[in-house]
């Protein structure tokens, strides 16, 4: 199973959805990619394989960052997936 998610701009969630196979997680990689690039469409409707009726809508240019990974049975150490993370802002004393 492999994981795209997609980061949104001013936004803490990240809209996950899910492909069976890695040819299919490529393609919806690349054509949210296309779509960053060129604008077009303005709106991507996306699906999940993994949960039957998931769907969601959204505007491409809000998007921030994508990204794919392949789900593996194995949970890391802070039981997050792999991938990015952001560091706190350090707090003046």
């Amino acid at each position: 199973m492999y994981v795209i998610d997609v980061t949104l701009k001013n936004s803490p969630i990240t809209l996950s959805v899910q492909r069976k196979a890695e040819e299919d997680a490529k393609g919806l990689y690349q054509q949210l990619l296309e779509a960053l690039r060129t604008g077009n469409p303005t709106t991507l409707e996306l699906t999940c394989e993994q949960q039957a009726g998931k769907i969601v809508a959204v505007l491409v240019n809000e998007i921030a960052a994508i990204q794919m990974a392949e789900k593996t049975g194995t949970a890391t150490a802070s039981g997050r997936p792999p991938g990015f993370f952001t560091m706190p802002a350090a707090s003046g004393s």
